[in-house]
């Protein structure tokens, strides 16, 4: 890849750039588009010429302002499902925008590097808003001091290894009520195992998709489980689920159920605000420790 050869050509003042941008899921597929008349193909993607995309202007900025633009397209089954739209599947998408000279790619710059955000429909068209790599730093950062785990359960901070039968399970719905509602066999766990835990679908049209788990109930040998929210894709009965443990965050959590506590990153013997106000009491013992009971 040269960029001097692309400014070289730009320089003579004739018109053979074109823009491509690649587009890449979380689930790792990837889509490739041009605004050139015929198809190119660079970095192992083929950028599509008759797939209805286009891109508004770039907006870059200084400071950490976030570069935004958007991208438009026609929804097209063979391309970009609506179906796919709806169940969030382009949701934190990457994507990378290229000027290219089209008749040597190699010749090439990007131009933008960044995230799918907001994605809007109508009229059998998509509008999918840009957002740049500095929107990162408009996030809030570092650590809260608080009672509770600031881990995600299994995570690098968390390290806890949840590829184990105890804690997770591969089974079918045998029914599911408005894709949030489901009735699974899972006969060796107790009740509420489930609850603050994930949901994934394994098979059928919403494959890869997940779901936070709010309740968890136990009926005979099997378990009723609800989501917060509903899956944004059809499921059937006979898809296959799985199904990991759940954690609250709490101290004794975190020791009983997972035998993890030398992992957990909350503060639990931190006192409250009413901690001032304590005052020694003849009937507690005097060991030496915290006042706040």
């Amino acid at each position: 890849m040269s960029k001097q050869d692309l400014f070289e050509h730009l320089k003579t003042g004739q018109t053979h750039v074109c823009q491509c941008w690649a587009i890449t899921r979380k689930d790792g597929v990837t889509f490739g588009f041009t605004d050139h008349d015929n198809p190119l193909s660079f970095e192992g993607v083929t950028f599509l010429a008759d797939s209805g995309m286009s891109a508004k202007s770039l907006a870059a900025s200084t400071g950490l302002s976030v570069n935004n633009t958007e991208a438009m397209g026609l929804l097209q089954s063979d391309v970009i499902d609506e179906a796919d739209i709806v169940a969030g599947r382009f949701d934190g998408a990457e994507i990378t925008t290229w000027l290219v000279q089209w008749d040597a790619p190699d010749n090439r710059q990007v131009r933008f590097a960044g995230t799918i955000g907001e994605i809007t429909r109508k009229s059998g068209q998509f509008e999918a808003e840009l957002r740049g790599l500095t929107e990162a730093l408009n996030q809030p950062q570092g650590r809260s001091f608080l009672r509770s785990c600031s881990a995600v359960l299994g995570d690098d901070a968390c390290a806890f290894n949840l590829n184990s039968p105890t804690y997770r399970v591969t089974t079918d719905a045998i029914t599911v009520e408005e894709n949030r509602t489901f009735l699974v066999e899972a006969s060796t766990f107790v009740d509420r195992w489930f609850e603050q835990g994930k949901l994934t679908v394994l098979s059928g049209s919403a494959k890869d998709l997940t779901g936070a788990i709010k309740h968890d109930r136990r009926e005979g040998n099997r378990h009723r489980v609800t989501l917060w929210h509903p899956i944004r894709a059809e499921i059937n009965a006979g898809d296959t689920l799985r199904l990991d443990a759940g954690c609250d965050k709490r101290a004794e959590t975190c020791r009983v159920k997972f035998n993890n506590f030398i992992n957990f990153q909350g503060f639990p013997d931190m006192p409250g605000e009413d901690w001032l106000m304590s005052v020694p009491r003849s009937s507690d013992d005097s060991d030496g420790g915290s006042l706040v009971r």
